[in-house]
């Protein structure tokens, strides 16, 4: 009740009942379907590939001492009458150059597969060109980071490892079911 200046005392309406529950509304964040079976493989596939290379470029910063010594003859042999100063300059540029290079491939396709799980259906499309510069870029990698012997044998199966899987992770990404997945 709420009185007026005159003394006369006015009712005022009841508010207006609340409406009811409603379950028709539509969330405000859409669900996101879980990725099929083949979307799931290949990100599993990726990583192993991912797994195998930093093992690689691990394993070459491990043993860079002995690298490097062997790529000081290699440029050497190359450039014959050069100093040391400037043989052991080229070495460690070529060295560290590769593993610089594979890095930045490596990192570039774990973040556009990582824009894949978030379903941008374009990122299946950037891995292609981005698996072919990462084999590319193993053939003159392969001169520079690969050492004689035993070890340069694992270092070769550690990558063909690595690009058969990120290959097989590649094909999985272009199924129908994981291009369903991907559209919105």
């Amino acid at each position: 009740m709420a009185s007026q200046p005159g003394g006369e005392e006015q009712h005022l309406p009841a508010p207006p009942p609340r409406p009811g529950f409603s379950y028709s509304a539509p969330p405000p964040i859409p669900v996101t379907p879980p990725p099929p079976w083949p979307v799931r493989t290949s990100r599993t596939l990726w990583i192993l590939s991912f797994i195998a290379g930093s093992a690689v470029l691990l394993g070459s910063y491990v043993a860079r001492d002995s690298n490097l010594q062997r790529l000081r003859g290699v440029v050497a042999d190359m450039a014959a009458g050069s100093d040391a100063g400037s043989v052991g300059t080229a070495a460690e540029i070529v060295f560290w150059g590769s593993i610089a290079a594979l890095l930045l491939v490596t990192l570039l396709e774990a973040a556009v597969l990582s824009m894949l799980m978030g379903r941008r259906i374009w990122a299946r499309w950037t891995l292609v060109p981005l698996l072919a510069t990462h084999v590319l870029l193993l053939l003159p990698a392969s001169a520079f980071l690969v050492p004689g012997g035993a070890a340069g044998s694992y270092v070769v199966m550690l990558w063909a490892a690595g690009v058969a899987l990120a290959f097989a992770g590649l094909v999985l990404l272009f199924l129908p079911s994981a291009g369903a997945w991907l559209k919105r």
